[in-house]
């Protein structure tokens, strides 16, 4: 996100406000409208009192494709397991907010997640948290008007590995008391597959990758020969199973390499599981710009979605 934010700063940050929105709409960006009454801000979905154990809840409005209980996305942030916040706002615009109203907006409810950060937990806690809030949402969305069983998880960046992590792992959402979830969706997911070795060979850094995986949190240069257990344990592929839902796999051409070898890898594990999956491509002029088509009514990932999560029958 980081990135993002240096891309864009010779417009965005060059004084006025006319300039920031002209950067943000060039990247993408379409604001989508919720009435405020149909938002539940800032809801605890465990009782620590730490602010990254919260999600925002979007309502949503009636949809005449579904006029029963509406099912729920329940999205989950990026920003390489050590920064970003449900709240997240470039140029003045709260982009993940936006996800929520946009899904909402076309009768599908939302939460919005904040999950605990590296290095002040690891990433095993991370996919705790992300569990705890799918059994919230479960728990919760049944006297609203929502499907608990018609939950599913989407997930941008490192935020699809932890997503990918809590629908493939059954030990993860027992822990957290959670059901399965209906489906996932993963867009531009990193860590999918660190064994991977088509995705070493576009010259990802693999100390990336250990300084964050690695019990130790090493920064080793190299992949080995052999995988690392923790290499196989971080992996979501290493847990597919012919028992999990559906999975819609998005990502972009104009990111870097590793971003379609890991959709790659998830495809490929997916089917040697015989779990049902497709995949999409959007537009993105790089990662970091994909953020601004999550909530786009024509940028592929919201309309994609959207057919999806209709389609599932859970």
């Amino acid at each position: 996100m980081t990135r993002l934010l240096l891309l864009a700063a010779a417009l965005a940050l060059s004084g006025c406000g006319l300039a920031k929105s002209v950067a943000v709409d060039a990247l993408g960006y379409n604001e989508a409208e919720l009435p405020d009454a149909n938002v539940r801000a800032d809801l605890a979905y465990l009782p620590s009192g730490d602010p990254k154990h919260r999600l925002n809840l979007f309502l949503p409005l009636p949809d005449s494709v579904r006029s029963e209980r509406w099912p729920v996305v329940l999205f989950v942030h990026g920003g390489g397991w050590t920064e970003g916040d449900r709240d997240f706002t470039f140029g003045g615009e709260d982009l993940y907010g936006n996800v929520g109203r946009f899904f909402a907006g076309h009768g599908i409810g939302t939460a919005v997640i904040s999950y605990r950060l590296l290095p002040a937990v690891d990433w095993q806690a991370q996919v705790a948290d992300v569990a705890a809030a799918l059994a919230f949402v479960q728990d919760t969305v049944a006297t609203l008007g929502g499907d608990p069983a018609s939950v599913v998880l989407m997930g941008h960046s490192a935020g699809a590995q932890l997503a990918a992590h809590v629908v493939f792992d059954p030990d993860v959402r027992e822990a957290a008391g959670a059901a399965p979830a209906c489906g996932l969706v993963s867009v531009s997911g990193a860590a999918l597959d660190l064994i991977d070795p088509a995705t070493w060979a576009t010259g990802t850094e693999f100390d990336y990758y250990s300084v964050r995986f690695s019990p130790e949190r090493e920064r080793i240069a190299e992949p080995p020969a052999e995988p690392f257990d923790w290499q196989v344990e971080a992996s979501p592929v290493s847990y597919a199973t012919p028992d999990d839902p559906p999975v819609l796999i998005v990502y972009s051409p104009g990111e870097s390499a590793l971003f379609r070898t890991q959709a790659e890898a998830l495809a490929r594990a997916l089917a040697a599981a015989g779990v049902p999956h497709e995949t999409a491509t959007m537009p993105a002029l790089n990662h970091e710009a994909g953020v601004f088509n999550l909530s786009h009514p024509d940028r592929v990932v919201g309309p994609e979605t959207l057919r999806f999560v209709r389609g599932l029958d859970c």
